[in-house]
């Protein structure tokens, strides 16, 4: 939805086909942190990009409040990050990126989250990390769509890409063909299927994620807390979730008891609090994978017309205001708001 606002802000026709419905996959089922997860172990093509993107979180935010009335609620809450032997290259990553941590003590640590049980010297803080109610944030994607006339054919899965003579001249799909100029394949998880029988393939796969949901009041944790694959995420109305599983099981998305059991456990050692509050929801998503979190960013090497942007898998919500543009230049001939290289087809990634 994001390629596709991007696409007819610039005066493009766009027509944007959906399997199920807009937004219900990865970009509903995930965390809204708008900061990769460690962001220093990520290679710097995936820091250009967040960074890109959290400039512009805040105000692509307050226009979709104001043009659609849905507020995703970005919300500058602070990340703190506990992997202390990783201070020094955090600082490292902060000072040549120019971002903003510090490195704190237990003390700073409590006066920050008073609810977290063990608080740990040498935790890592990042104020200026914010969060987006990405379920809200998806819904008023597709609300500023409908309001701008583009054609979104929900329930309508693509079959086929139309390759004729080295060219993409469109798609099949299940209510018929649509010939177009330029083909962008945004599928996620499931790229793969679409592109897989072509020459060089993304190496793009599903990795599901679980989460809970804790009917929690306002207040209650103010801070959103990162250790290990483990991370508490307060939300305005005091909802707070905790998440999440990474689990290679292929297309499979249904949640498992032992996954809630082991969820609810570490969230509430973690923070006793949440002892006192029921579990409101707990789902699963598929996050499309790739190697070393890389996205794919690109047009195919061989064929005219194919653009891919998929391939987030944990950052698609920090990643894709940048992606989106970034492909939407590429698309358009104009000059990319970033260097397209780390992001080609068949560009190194590790």
């Amino acid at each position: 939805m994001l390629t596709a606002l991007e696409l007819t802000q610039a005066g493009q026709a766009v027509i944007l086909f959906e399997r199920g419905e807009t937004g219900r996959e990865s970009s509903w089922a995930g965390g809204g942190i708008v900061s990769p997860l460690f962001p220093w172990r990520y290679l710097d093509s995936v820091t250009n990009l967040a960074s890109w993107s959290q400039a512009v979180y805040p105000s692509l935010c307050a226009e979709l409040e104001e043009r659609t009335g849905v507020a995703p609620e970005y919300t500058r809450s602070g990340l703190i990050l506990v992997a202390p032997d990783e201070a020094d290259a955090a600082a490292d990553w902060a000072w040549r990126h120019g971002n903003t941590l510090s490195i704190i003590d237990k003390t700073e640590f409590h006066e920050l989250e008073p609810e977290a049980a063990d608080p740990t010297s040498g935790a890592i803080w990042m104020p200026e990390v914010g969060q987006v109610r990405n379920p809200r944030m998806v819904r008023a994607l597709r609300t500023r769509l409908d309001q701008l006339g583009v054609d979104i054919r929900c329930g309508d899965p693509v079959t086929e890409l139309l390759v004729e003579q080295g060219c993409c001249a469109g798609v099949r799909t299940r209510s018929g063909v649509c010939r177009a100029d330029a083909v962008i394949v945004c599928a996620g998880a499931w790229t793969g299927r679409l592109l897989d029988d072509l020459p060089s393939p993304p190496d793009i796969r599903p990795v599901r994620g679980q989460m809970l949901l804790f009917g929690a009041e306002p207040g209650t944790i103010s801070r959103m807390v990162l250790e290990g694959t483990r991370y508490v995420i307060p939300r305005r109305d005091g909802r707070t979730l905790f998440g999440s599983t990474i689990e290679d099981v292929g297309f499979e998305k249904q949640t498992t008891d032992a996954a809630s059991e082991e969820l609810h456990a570490i969230a509430t050692e973690r923070f006793p609090i949440l002892k006192r509050f029921p579990v409101e929801a707990h789902w699963a998503g598929l996050r499309p994978s790739s190697p070393a979190g890389v996205p794919y960013i690109a047009q195919h090497p061989e064929l005219e017309g194919l653009f891919v942007n998929a391939g987030h898998f944990r950052n698609g919500i920090v990643l894709g205001p940048a992606s989106a543009r970034l492909v939407a230049d590429l698309v358009l001939g104009r000059e990319p708001i970033l260097d397209p290289t780390p992001y080609g087809w068949t560009a190194p990634r590790g």
